[in-house]
């Protein structure tokens, strides 16, 4: 594979609440040093996250955009991706040469993922203030993004929730694969935010070496027809989705 010559496109997605914006947040304080970082949001009708981001002075305001979706979340990022595409074009003709953008999903519920015509790699919040048990309810982005932060970890004694158990569902729900991790994060605990960082750093150089290819979560869940014939994750043209054939 050629070396890539645009930015690192990562989409951070998950449901309303479990931390996608205090995460960017966090990836743009750690990494703000040695990475030119830029960021899209995504909500419904206003540019509520895009507001916070600017007033946490994590970046030049500039560099953080917002996109109004008028629609589901998940509309923006898979079904019709051109609005967030344009943005992110924009962003990186404005302040190139960008290594690394950031993609926020307005939140969504447990089937939202990127289409990889978007963005390059995918990050799934949850967080244990939702309950324990939300990882083991599955969904593509819990099974199959390319990382699962189990966000708040520091709430779990005042919500009764057993972290190393929940990690355990995540890790499960993942098929305990080594190219599926799940990091337990809080940004108060310093080895959890480490590893964060850490994982993005290898996925960037990857990218940045030529190795690395966008991976597609899916919406299809294992699935049966009338004929017995069965799909796992099935990803044949047949059960692709459209615009998963846009270039990037």
């Amino acid at each position: 594979m050629s070396q890539p010559t645009r930015s690192f496109r990562l989409g951070v997605a998950g449901p309303v609440g479990t931390g996608k914006s205090s995460l960017i947040a966090l990836l743009c304080r750690e990494l703000s040093a040695e990475l030119r970082i830029g960021v899209v949001t995504n909500d419904i009708y206003t540019d509520e996250d895009a507001r916070f981001l600017r007033s946490a002075g994590v970046l030049e305001p500039e560099r953080i955009r917002a996109v109004e979706t008028g629609a589901c979340p998940h509309t923006a990022i898979r079904d019709d991706v051109t609005a967030n595409l344009l943005a992110v074009e924009d962003l990186e003709a404005d302040f190139a040469p960008l290594d690394l953008v950031l993609v926020e999903s307005g939140g969504d519920n447990l089937t939202a993922t990127f289409s990889p015509a978007l963005v390059d790699a995918q990050v799934f919040v949850l967080d244990v203030a939702g309950g324990g048990d939300v990882a083991r309810k599955g969904g593509p982005g819990i099974a199959r993004a390319d990382l699962l932060v189990l966000n708040k970890t520091d709430l779990a004694p005042h919500v009764g929730v057993d972290v190393p158990r929940m990690l355990a569902d995540a890790l499960a729900a993942r098929g305990h694969r080594d190219d599926r991790p799940v990091v337990a994060l809080s940004r108060t605990d310093r080895p959890s935010v480490e590893q964060l960082t850490a994982w993005l750093r290898g996925v960037l150089a990857e990218f940045r070496a030529g190795r690395h290819e966008p991976r597609d979560p899916g919406p299809m869940a294992p699935h049966s027809h009338a004929d017995g014939t069965t799909h796992e994750h099935d990803h044949t043209p047949e059960h692709d989705h459209p615009h998963e054939h846009l270039p990037a």
